[in-house]
């Protein structure tokens, strides 16, 4: 037998490959559904959506309100972490197509006595649900209704914005049909607001030439909480391999005394769950971890799945690497670039099992030492199930463990990792430059389905990448892309001090660094201040104080009549927090244009006065029209203005 049901609940959203795939949000944020809900005839239908959490066994209710077309919205706020399912419920309301059928009757002026007869016997049907003071105006009702002396009071009691209230409140719900179940995976904020400084902790010695340890880290703590940071990211600090160790600029042969790369990990000293013997021993990591959370920063470790030859994995464990007839393993390549130090994980391995369970078991370790968020190496070179199955045990345990994907790769790769479950994601926000690529690239991000799963965060650099536009360039092209990056995205991160401190020179034709830090220990200046650190810690404070910074899909893009300058108004749920951001993408000139104000957006009529406060210099300008002057110069490239009402 076919369903009875006259109901059709469908394009449900959001929803992620039919639901296969859950969608993301953060503690306290809000979860809009639409939906199609169709009935045949003219009957009155009712929808709602129905959640609850993973720990619950009663389905919360919101009822959904109709738009047009058939078309039913309805949101529910994700209060804890974890899983939330949801699903949408629709059904014939009879008690409401009475009275709607009653309203058009009274206002054609025709006599409804059957019609309220037949509204007495739907209302005793509510008596037992209601509370004592609506069972009482019920009754009060049926009398009346039954009551031909009472007509004129029926009529207009029956179509009573009360009588609706009750109505709505008790629906008796008539061949119901439901929509399937959804998911939203919950985390905490800081998936959505995060701010990252890398840096290589051998690189921290106050001496040139000694190795760094973790206690020489301690020092440089205070000064990247003062600058705002509040995750701070190591590269791996495991042991080094020494066979095939690289030499300084990414050389095959190492000298004496070369330090290789921090991703050839593994030798005699140990492996994935070992630490460098000259930076520190696991003791010295918990206090450094410790002491940065004293200062509002979380340690974020590198989790990189690949073996030097001198890996203890490779001795213990051969089935994990793919051998050939001459008794080598290839290794790993990313052309043009080759990893001679480094042996890929032969993920087709008949041992996977056990394979997959050291790798979940190593995460399981830095956790109890009180790691909570993790950058994972090249995650597309592994199989896509792995990271579902992985992150998903580890979230099971410890809902508050982060993971961020070095996600360079194509885009379908990227927004599959996303799927499978990363918190956030490496972007290609790098390479984009122009105010056409911009907008059309943060409009993928925001606009499609994307915003649903993948959580993007924007790098202005890395060790890996020295990108062109960065190459020699300007103080002012430091300044623009960061302030790009932190006002266009909530979730940032650079690679210092080489950023602040704009070294850039490159290999010739290539966007990799010269000499780069990943081969070789480097000695800074740690404490040296420049105009762009004075600006990455004034950027910084204003997004912890401005919530329109805190999340990236609340943005739109408005017109300045010039493309070298770039102009979006952000916004908070309640827009008690309302931002206006112009950019100039010129690193060498003045620019200027006039800003058009997204007058509807903002709740205001042309000629209505409005403050615009700039978080930066403190200067405030009044406003009084839809189009506005503005003029930037390549010494201070933005404006971040507060807006006042």
């Amino acid at each position: 037998m076919q369903n009875q049901s006259r109901i059709v609940v469908e394009n449900v959203t959001p929803q992620i490959n039919q639901g296969k795939v859950f969608i993301k949000r953060v503690v306290d944020e809000i979860v809009n559904i639409t939906t199609d809900v169709l009935v045949d005839g003219h009957d009155i239908l009712q929808a709602s959506v129905l959640y609850k959490h993973e720990t619950e066994k009663k389905w919360s209710e919101t009822r959904m309100n109709a738009t047009s077309n058939d078309e039913y919205i309805a949101s529910f706020q994700a209060k804890k972490q974890g899983f939330y399912s949801y699903k949408v419920e629709g059904w014939v309301d009879y008690l409401l197509n009475w009275q709607h059928g009653l309203e058009r009757k009274i206002d054609d002026y025709q006599h409804v006595n059957s019609e309220l007869l037949e509204g007495a016997e739907l209302l005793s049907s509510l008596i037992e649900e209601v509370s004592e003071e609506e069972k009482n105006y019920l009754l009060h009702l049926i009398y009346i209704f039954k009551n031909t002396e009472s007509y004129t009071e029926a009529i207009k009691e029956a179509v009573s914005e009360k009588l609706t209230f009750i109505l709505k409140k008790y629906p008796k719900k008539f061949l119901t049909d439901s929509s399937d179940e959804f998911q939203v995976y919950v985390d905490r904020k800081k998936a959505r607001f995060s701010t990252w400084y890398e840096f290589f902790p051998r690189s921290a010695s106050e001496q040139k030439g000694k190795h760094g340890t973790f206690k020489d880290c301690h020092r440089l703590l205070p000064r990247i909480s003062e600058m705002g940071f509040d995750v701070l990211y190591f590269p791996p600090v495991h042991p080094i391999g020494e066979v095939n160790r690289k030499g300084k600029n990414n050389t095959t042969v190492a000298q004496e005394g070369d330090v290789g790369s921090a991703w050839g990990i593994g030798s005699k000293h140990g492996g994935h769950r070992d630490l460098h013997p000259e930076l520190g021993s696991v003791k010295d990591f918990k206090k450094l971890i410790s002491e940065a959370k004293k200062q509002g920063i979380e340690v974020a470790m590198d989790y990189a799945l690949q073996a030097a030859p001198d890996h203890p994995w490779v001795k213990d464990h051969p089935d994990w690497f793919k051998w050939r007839p001459d008794g080598t393993v290839q290794y790993a390549e990313n052309p043009p670039k080759k990893y001679q130090d480094i042996l890929p994980i032969y993920w087709e391995s008949n041992d996977y099992k056990q394979l997959w369970q050291e790798c979940l078991d190593t995460l399981f370790y830095w956790i109890d030492c009180g790691i909570n968020v993790f950058r994972v190496d090249n995650p597309h070179t592994k199989p896509y199930y792995f990271w579902n199955w992985i992150i998903a045990n580890v979230k099971a345990k410890h809902p508050d463990v982060l993971f961020l994907a070095e996600a360079f790769t194509k885009p379908k790769v990227m927004a599959q990792l996303g799927k499978q479950g990363y918190t956030q994601s490496y972007t290609y926000f790098t390479w984009r430059d122009s105010k056409h690529e911009l907008i059309e690239y943060m409009n993928e991000l925001t606009q499609t389905e994307q915003k649903e799963y993948m959580r993007p965060n924007f790098w202005p650099n890395t060790p890996d990448i020295n990108p062109f536009h960065l190459q020699g360039a300007p103080e002012s092209k430091y300044i623009q892309r960061y302030a790009l990056a932190a006002t266009l995205c909530s979730n940032i991160g650079i690679y210092g001090p080489v950023f602040e401190q704009m070294i850039s020179e490159p290999i010739p034709g290539k966007e990799e660094y010269y000499m780069s830090e990943k081969f070789q220990l480097c000695h800074y200046d740690w404490f040296q201040e420049n105009k762009v650190t004075a600006l990455i810690s004034k950027i910084n404070h204003i997004r912890k104080e401005n919530e329109s910074y805190q999340q990236t899909n609340n943005i739109k893009f408005v017109d300045t009549g010039n493309d070298q300058l770039i102009a979006f108004y952000k916004w908070n749920d309640d827009k008690s927090n309302e931002t206006l951001t112009v950019i100039s993408l010129d690193a060498w000139h003045s620019q200027v244009g006039s800003v058009q104000l997204p007058l509807y957006d903002l709740g205001i009529d042309h000629g209505q006065k409005i403050e615009v406060l700039d978080l930066v210099t403190r200067n405030s300008y009044n406003w009084y029209n839809e189009w506005n002057y503005v003029e930037l110069h390549a010494t201070l490239p933005f404006h971040i203005f507060k807006i006042n009402k």
